[in-house]
């Protein structure tokens, strides 16, 4: 199995190496979605395909109008998977559907939490070397990365979304100095006791920002934070939730860390 790729810095995982447990961790992926009935099946399909001791699925809909909370309730009577859904009725953003999907997780007692987006751009292969790193060296957060070595975006990705992709985390490293080369990835794996320890319950982000502020969180507790190569893909079914607003949140939010830092 490929080893992580990590940069040097305060913030990545080194070398040190643990003990790996007897029992396997209980994981549990938490997937927001909002009208991704199309891809909902195809993820659950491909984390049942992993065969991992343990692994559970925790869909947080926000009231889905396409049927993606009925889709998700129907996954546990067709897939070898433990399938279970956490429906709000407020659509109120990314952020605020992650901090409800991961507190259900830790009060349902996950080791691990991994965050994953619905629209299949994140590879569910990439899971077991991001357990691995969690297990054998002292990160206490891995990343899904698109800018380290080996990492890649999809070559049908519009240019103007590279562009946009790789200014804004050079934006975020300018301000908040994070040594993360991915720092807006949405494809994470923490353990319990990290994601305890940032406060999820005071997290300000609504938007894709809350990325970039559950980073700065864990670089400010002293976490340890590795990168693991993935290629990004773009999604092939459903519509980008990507809104101005969001994109203004995203801006604003690395100045508001810094402030708040300052």
């Amino acid at each position: 199995m490929p080893r992580a790729r990590c940069a040097d810095g305060p913030c990545f995982a080194d070398n040190r190496r643990t003990p790996v447990p007897d029992t396997p961790p209980r994981v549990t992926v938490v997937v927001p979605t909002y009208n991704e009935r199309e891809n909902l099946p195809h993820l659950a399909a491909g984390l049942a395909g992993l065969e991992l001791p343990a692994l559970r699925l925790l869909v947080v809909d926000d009231g889905s109008p396409d049927g993606t909370g009925q889709v998700a309730e129907g996954l546990a009577d067709t897939l070898p998977l433990r399938v279970d859904v956490l429906h709000r009725t407020a659509k109120d953003g990314l952020g605020r559907a992650y901090v409800a999907g991961m507190l259900r997780a830790l009060d349902d007692g996950a080791d691990v939490v991994i965050q994953m987006d619905a629209d299949l751009s994140h590879p569910v292969s990439a899971v077991p070397e991001m357990l691995d790193v969690l297990a054998r060296t002292d990160a206490a957060v891995v990343l899904g990365s698109r800018y380290v070595a080996g990492g890649s975006v999809a070559e049908d990705w519009a240019w103007h979304r590279k562009l946009l992709s790789r200014g804004a985390n050079r934006y975020v490293d300018t301000i908040l100095r994070l040594g993360v080369r991915d720092a807006t990835a949405g494809f994470k794996a923490w353990r319990a006791d990290a994601l305890r320890s940032v406060g999820l319950d005071t997290i300000e982000s609504n938007g894709y920002s809350f990325q970039v502020e559950m980073n700065h969180r864990a670089v400010r507790q002293g976490l340890r934070i590795a990168e693991v190569p993935i290629r990004f893909e773009e999604r092939t079914e459903g519509a980008s939730k990507m809104t101005l607003a969001v994109q203004w949140e995203s801006a604003l939010m690395p100045w508001r860390l810094r402030c708040n830092r300052a």
